[in-house]
């Protein structure tokens, strides 16, 4: 069985942990995160300076556990830079199309579903008893977020954060880096850079 070094040592580490000890395809040889903490039976390894020192020693597996969508990006780009290669923590309590196109460092949580030729890019998060309808496409960074509905068509692009419990409408494009407020229902287009909340969703107006 192959080693895999998990990167990050808070909640959403503790939960891929989970992912990885329940689908059984990789050994765990510990994490990796600047403060020591305590993951079930997984060894704290120091931080990112020890990361070369683990590919020396073969092993050359990994995957970010961190929710925050730029730090997860940072450390992803990073650590496929030294040389390591990006693996999926898929829990074997979520259903995946096997029509649908999963990339690498991609992160499937209990209860997700995953509809038919939705493409899944790299170093994504689909969140616990989240659903992602058919012919979605999920750019990389993203993190769709606990409860939440993407029926079909949609597109979401890099570095999204869709909050717990939201809903998106067909045929929706939700822009680079936007954010879509937890238990909102999106009805049309977001576009990049912004933030929405409410039923239907609005665009959050900051008044200096």
């Amino acid at each position: 069985m192959e080693k895999v070094v998990v990167l990050g040592g808070g909640g959403h580490a503790k939960v891929v942990v989970d992912v990885l000890k329940s689908a059984g395809i990789y050994q765990i040889a510990g994490f990796v995160a600047r403060e020591p903490a305590a993951i079930m039976d997984i060894p704290h390894l120091g931080d990112d300076a020890v990361l070369l020192e683990l590919l020396n020693k073969g092993i050359s597996n990994f995957i970010v556990a961190i929710g925050d969508n730029r730090i997860r990006k940072l450390l992803f780009e990073k650590t496929l830079s030294l040389g390591f290669k990006a693996v999926n923590a898929i829990s074997p309590h979520a259903y995946v199309s096997p029509y649908a196109q999963i990339g690498q460092g991609v992160v499937i949580m209990a209860g997700a579903v995953i509809q038919p030729y939705t493409v899944i890019e790299d170093n994504v998060i689909i969140n616990t008893l989240s659903g992602v309808d058919h012919d979605c496409a999920i750019s990389s960074h993203s993190h769709i977020a606990p409860g939440t509905s993407l029926t079909g068509n949609i597109t979401v692009e890099e570095g999204v954060f869709v909050g717990t419990g939201s809903k998106v409408i067909p045929d929706i494009t939700v822009g680079k880096w936007s954010v879509v407020g937890a238990g909102a229902v999106v009805i049309s287009d977001v576009p990049p850079f912004t933030k929405v909340v409410g039923i239907p969703a609005n665009k959050i107006i900051n008044k200096g």
